[in-house]
């Protein structure tokens, strides 16, 4: 028995492969190019455009799947959301789909769009959003280059961004965000009812969720004097609370903890001046809560 998995297929294809290796799996594309191979045989993995993958959850095509919420939402689609997992092609963040006008146009808002056409490849939301705004618009489907068409094809885009900066580079202004998405998983009813699937599901989820979480971590390992482990402690926003070892001299103990990687150049100097010693910082795979 596997679990028929879908991993996007584009965009988002590269991180989630990095994702799943942090995770314990080796995915490695093959000549057969939707269907790489995995260092697991319990695993059947499909690769399939983000857009699509819905489809082939709810049709059974495939058991289980990894795609954007927004094209869940685009779809229509009868699926489960398994898991929310924030992550994109450049960092870990949430996306979202923007109405972008040329930086001279004279439309300021979404009232502004009465009468005007609009260009997006996420049509069904585009067209939802304009309905809970009671603005009329003609919305047409686009089937890519949608920062090049306004003025002349379009007067407004509703486009997927990330950073902002390729809207920008077109000479385009963001007005107003339409939706914000993210990576989920999801699932058909048939695999959430097979108990073996869905603990497998279950399993994988967890993994890779406890890789997710270790991309903003770190591991902070210093020795502490006990007379200064009060101030070092003081310091430490720890995960739990600290792991603090004895070492083979009673005066010390070895203080092991989890952080947000962030904090770690404000926080070092910190540990330092309050007494940590032999201070290590290690990147980390899985953070499992």
């Amino acid at each position: 028995m596997f679990l028929k998995l879908g991993l996007p297929k584009g965009s988002l294809q590269e991180s989630t492969f990095e994702l799943f290796r942090k995770a314990g799996w080796s995915i490695k594309p093959t000549s057969r190019s939707y269907f790489p191979a995995v260092n697991d045989p319990e695993l059947q993995v499909t690769l399939a455009r983000a857009q699509e993958m819905a489809r082939y959850v709810e049709d059974g095509v495939i058991d289980a799947g990894f795609t954007g919420s927004d094209w869940v939402l685009e779809s229509g689609c009868k699926v489960k959301t398994v898991a929310d997992l924030v992550y994109a092609k450049q960092g870990m963040r949430k996306v979202r789909w923007v109405l972008a006008v040329p930086e001279n146009s004279k439309i300021k808002g979404v009232k502004d769009l009465k009468g005007k056409r609009i260009a997006t490849e996420l049509v069904g939301v585009t067209k939802k959003w304009l309905k809970e705004n009671k603005v009329t618009a003609d919305v047409e489907f686009s089937w890519g280059a949608t920062e090049a068409k306004p003025p002349e094809l379009a007067d407004a885009i509703v486009e997927l961004t990330e950073t902002g900066s390729s809207l920008k580079a077109n000479h385009l202004k963001i007005i107003d965000t339409v939706i914000e998405s993210n990576t989920v998983v999801i699932a058909n009813a048939a695999c959430l009812a097979d108990p073996w699937k869905k603990e497998k599901l279950n399993s994988l989820v967890m993994l890779v969720q406890g890789a997710l979480n270790a991309e903003a971590k770190v591991g902070l390992k210093m020795n502490v004097m006990k007379s200064r482990l009060r101030q070092v402690l003081a310091v430490l926003p720890a995960l739990q609370t600290p792991t603090i070892a004895e070492l083979s001299n009673p005066d010390w103990v070895d203080v092991d903890t989890i952080v947000d990687e962030k904090m770690v150049r404000e926080m070092i100097p910190k540990l330092i001046k309050a007494g940590a010693k032999g201070l290590v910082e290690y990147p980390l795979n899985k953070v499992i809560f």
